[in-house]
């Protein structure tokens, strides 16, 4: 009996299905009534009855149970907001996570042949469509919003971290949520660094133009003008330093098997280039854009090269002593840090939360990995707009956008995006047992920083829902 009553489940789901999706009306076709069938087993987050939908309509995709389950524990499900294309046996549609503002399209596919099996599903996050636009708030409707909706998901277990608004470069809302420490009880507070992840690549580009400022490094050099004895020739030949900055070198990525191999033993910039400088290119330069961690190594190596500093006593002296930054550094993980907090990461399966430990890196680097707090980001952001790292040139050439992503534009080591009509630059990161964001919104004059110690999409759904938000830029005065 225990066996069939899975089945019931399904079954008394999947009636129900038409009728739970949303209020938007599903096409009678075949391809419209297994989407409706998948959402209502998904949405469920009955693990089970997700598997027992996914064995009798769509069995390769069984593998992705758990990642699927997961997902719908981290966004609470989807609702359903548009139907874009419509046929017998395909459809794709719009869906709103049920947790945040995140859109993502769908498109599902079916075999010809009765009875429709599912033969292929993609899901890809999209920004909300114009149609779907938040209304902006006023300041103080905005910080009331941000309070509700932390609080909210904090309860909930779903934000463990710190938040900040400003606004002219002053907070007008910082709170701290949840515990840095869940074996010693330490709760966070605004004083708690969190480990920042890929928001380390800001600091190495404001690096690389300092340099680039000061007539030390050329953008359009060739990485071989800096690191000569480097082990692939066509990559230091071919490879320029504005290659690496925009992430459209081929340079690849750093978390491969080789890393998990020698994770502890990568303590140096130039351990990295030992382990992968003999790697060749995924594409031809300047081609297309895709996100590469050791791109932004070889920026740190540079960086060092032309300073005749370490990559971290670079940065140490200018860019967090000039902006302010008391807080942040990189400092190794064996090496004890007053007021770092403890990483969750969700174990398999959707288990309890474990310590992130045995995911670090020895310390971080210049692609990421370091710690902060949302004060000290905000400093960040203040010297920025107040030139105190670069001159205005420069500082527009670091944020304004070089290349088109999935999400945007980038710039060099800062995306370039327009939220709900508000031009915001910035960087996230995330791994697992942290997540971070900062976006810095200069026509509106605000700046957000959230931080947790938890996985992602922790901060990235809190930073998005305030930035959807923000007061409308006031537009520009007319002058008689």
């Amino acid at each position: 009996m225990t066996l069939l009553k899975p089945r019931l489940t399904l079954i008394a789901l999947l009636a129900m299905a038409a009728s739970c999706v949303s209020q938007v009306q599903l096409p009678g076709t075949p391809a419209g009534r297994q989407f409706a069938n998948w959402l209502a087993a998904f949405n469920s987050g009955e693990q089970e009855v997700y598997r027992q939908f996914l064995q009798q309509n769509f069995p390769s995709r069984l593998d992705a149970v758990p990642r699927d389950m997961d997902l719908r524990e981290r966004t609470g499900g989807f609702d359903l907001r548009k139907v874009e294309e419509s046929g017998e046996q395909s459809i794709v549609v719009l869906v709103q996570e049920r947790g945040s503002d995140q859109f993502a399209r769908l498109r599902l596919e079916l075999e010809p042949a009765e009875p429709h099996h599912i033969a292929r599903f993609e899901a890809r996050a999209i920004p909300a469509p114009a149609e779907f636009a938040l209304p902006h708030l006023s300041e103080q409707e905005l910080v009331a919003a941000a309070r509700n909706k932390l609080q909210s998901d904090a309860a909930a277990g779903r934000f463990a971290g710190a938040a900040l608004i400003a606004r002219g470069g002053r907070p007008i809302f910082e709170q701290a949520y949840g515990l840095a420490d869940h074996e010693a009880k330490i709760p966070n507070t605004l004083n708690t660094r969190f480990r920042i992840g890929s928001m380390n690549k800001m600091f190495t580009a404001v690096a690389t133009l300092q340099l680039a400022e000061a007539g030390k490094i050329g953008l359009d050099d060739p990485l071989g003008k800096y690191l000569a004895d480097y082990p692939n020739k066509d990559v230091a030949q071919k490879v320029t330093i504005r290659h690496l900055l925009t992430h459209t070198g081929g340079t690849g990525d750093i978390f491969t098997p080789e890393f998990e191999k020698h994770r502890l033993e990568l303590r140096t910039l130039g351990d990295y280039v030992k382990l992968y400088g003999a790697r060749g290119l995924l594409f031809e330069p300047g081609s297309r854009w895709d996100y590469s961690n050791y791109g932004f190594i070889l920026l740190g190596v540079i960086i060092e090269k032309a300073s005749g500093q370490s990559y971290y006593d670079y940065v140490r002296d200018h860019i967090y002593r000039p902006a302010g930054m008391v807080s942040t550094a990189s400092e190794p993980e064996e090496q004890p840090v007053p007021n770092r907090s403890v990483g969750y990461t969700r174990a398999e399966n959707g288990g309890a939360w474990v310590r992130n430990t045995d995911t670090l890196p020895y310390r971080g680097s210049s692609a990421g990995g370091g710690y902060s707090t949302v004060a000290d980001l905000l400093a960040f952001a203040n010297a920025l707009e107040q030139h105190k790292l670069l001159n205005p040139r420069y500082t527009d050439m670091l944020t304004t956008g070089q290349v088109d992503t999935p999400n945007g534009r980038y710039a060099f080591g800062f995306g370039d995006r327009m939220v709900n009509g508000t031009r915001c630059y910035g960087h996230g990161g995330g791994a697992p047992g942290m997540n971070g964001e900062l976006e810095i919104c200069p026509a509106a004059g605000y700046v957000v920083a959230v931080l947790a110690n938890m996985d992602p999409p922790a901060a990235t759904r809190e930073s998005a829902f305030i930035t959807n938000r923000l007061p409308s830029p006031e537009p520009p005065s007319r002058t008689k």
